[in-house]
């Protein structure tokens, strides 16, 4: 059964059960069922996700997954969210965006902490980000509106540039919507404001090598891959500039000096 989108970011409760996957971050979809370790794992990280984040005391944090195998690239996560609360003693909720099964497009889902790391994960290990109180209700507030809806672009690609509206990837989605937080009310609405926020703010994206001979099997094999919005120079140097978990990680930090990183393995 495939996962719906999600109609409104304000009904918290609608996607929170746990559902079979088949919408992943830049991966094609598999009709196979999971096998019973895969969903023994995965459930067993979420279980002590949810725990960290009990025990952190956070009303919204930012959450890491370990989908791909990235190590080559010298990064360790693949995907990002942003999890949250709609009240002290609720469930923990996550927001993010989702490749549909490899192809050119995307959606926004809010599910439950058992179906984000429900997937044949690469390392069962997960990041938490708890930014500053202040930020948390900043972020909360947000999440309740239709902004993070305005600012998801469906037009999918996982290595997106930083700062062109043409694509979007999945932490890219989180970044912009953490810079729509962050910015004073009303300053960012669009994807545009908030790309100008974050050049302002000194976001550096992370720098992936991609020679060319990679970029072309890439693009002419991969839907959800493309390099048409990188700045030709850079792109024919194999410099793509994109959003990675690790450059948010490190943004959030720079901003937040209450900001604190929590490891689950």
């Amino acid at each position: 059964m495939r996962r719906a989108a999600l109609a409104l970011l304000g009904a918290a409760a609608l996607l929170a059960g746990l559902l079979p996957l088949a919408a992943r971050a830049g991966q094609p979809c598999d009709d196979k069922p999971l096998d019973a370790q895969t969903v023994v794992q995965g459930m067993d990280l979420a279980l002590r996700t949810r725990q960290a984040l009990d025990d952190s005391g956070a009303q919204v944090a930012l959450i890491a997954r370990a989908g791909q195998d990235l190590s080559k690239y010298g990064l360790r996560y693949s995907h990002m969210a942003l999890a949250w609360r709609d009240h002290p003693k609720g469930r923990w909720l996550v927001v993010h965006e989702l490749n549909q099964c490899g192809g050119a497009s995307s959606a926004l889902y809010n599910e439950g902490l058992g179906n984000f790391f429900l997937d044949n994960m690469h390392l069962y290990q997960a990041s938490i980000v708890i930014p500053g109180e202040e930020m948390q209700a900043r972020l909360a507030r947000l999440l309740a509106s239709n902004t993070p809806r305005r600012l998801h672009h469906a037009q999918y690609n996982m290595l997106s540039y930083a700062f062109s509206t043409r694509y979007q990837n999945s932490n890219q989605w989180v970044l912009e919507s953490y810079a729509a937080a962050a910015s004073e009310p009303g300053q960012v609405e669009t994807r545009a404001e908030a790309q100008a926020w974050l050049r302002k703010a000194g976001f550096q994206p992370i720098t992936v090598e991609i020679p060319a001979a990679t970029r072309l099997g890439a693009r002419m094999f991969r839907a959800n891959v493309a390099f048409d919005d990188h700045p030709f120079e850079r792109r024919m140097a194999g410099q793509i500039d994109t959003v990675t978990v690790d450059a948010v990680v490190r943004f959030v930090k720079q901003r937040d000096g209450q900001a604190r990183e929590i490891t689950v393995r």
